[in-house]
């Protein structure tokens, strides 16, 4: 499992990369997560805002 973001929903505000306790996510015009480095945990999921963030199967 891997934390996957909704573009269209992501408004690059960065709430989901300051809780990532595996820095397994950047931002810049929307977040991006680094799949090789996200271990599922959905503290992203959690924290965004907007509901632009879910865990889904690789």
């Amino acid at each position: 499992m891997v934390a996957k973001v909704n573009v269209d929903e992501c408004v690059g505000c960065g709430a989901c990369a300051d809780v990532c306790p595996h820095e397994a996510i950047t931002v810049d015009d929307v977040a991006v997560v680094n799949e090789s480095e996200c271990l599922d945990c959905g503290a992203c999921v959690d924290e965004c805002p907007n509901n632009a963030v879910t865990v889904v199967k690789k």
